[in-house]
């Protein structure tokens, strides 16, 4: 069942922690696709939670969704945004969310604005990620696990409009930073 739309094409966050947005992209392999499940904060357009599996059904998105609460990073009420996909949809997910007690949120069907946050989601694919084609599933995991984790996250520079360049990573170090001076 889909969720009414929460972001409102504001795809931007003041704090980390409190907008997520989730896609689902492909990579190619010899043996098949390998399906990449990511959910990024809109604060600091750092890939918090991800997975990788050899199908698309609820459990890809479930799995990025509990890493991405997992590292204890999310605030309560936090919301997560996605398109409207069946695994999206599902009960699942819907059940995994009030679990963590994330809100669910969901652009409109056939929106083209609504496709910003695949814009940002697919900056890896194109950047690394989608510029070749691996052997097999495995050695995609790996350069992909690699790619996130040490580049992407903590050395990937980006122009962010409040804080000029800094890594994903850095951003939020420096949020945090701030949001604890005003505490």
């Amino acid at each position: 069942m889909p969720a009414p739309d929460l972001i409102g094409r504001d795809f931007t966050a003041n704090a980390p922690g409190m907008k997520l947005v989730g896609d689902i992209t492909y990579v190619p392999t010899d043996e098949g696709w390998l399906y990449l499940a990511t959910w990024l904060d809109l604060a600091t357009r750092e890939i918090v939670g991800y997975s990788m599996a050899d199908h698309h059904r609820a459990g890809l998105v479930v799995d990025a969704l509990k890493m991405a609460a997992g590292r204890g990073q999310l605030k309560p009420g936090c919301i997560a945004h996605s398109d409207r996909g069946s695994e999206y949809t599902s009960d699942e997910l819907r059940c995994e969310m009030g679990r963590s007690g994330l809100r669910r949120s969901m652009g409109r069907t056939g929106s083209c604005f609504d496709c910003r946050r695949r814009v940002v989601l697919r900056t890896a694919q194109r950047e690394e990620i989608g510029t070749r084609r691996w052997p097999d599933r495995s050695s995609a995991r790996a350069d992909i696990f690699a790619f996130v984790e040490t580049f992407y996250n903590r050395q990937r520079l980006r122009r962010h409009p409040r804080w000029g360049y800094l890594t994903p990573l850095e951003t939020r170090q420096r949020l945090e930073q701030e949001h604890a001076l005003v505490a």
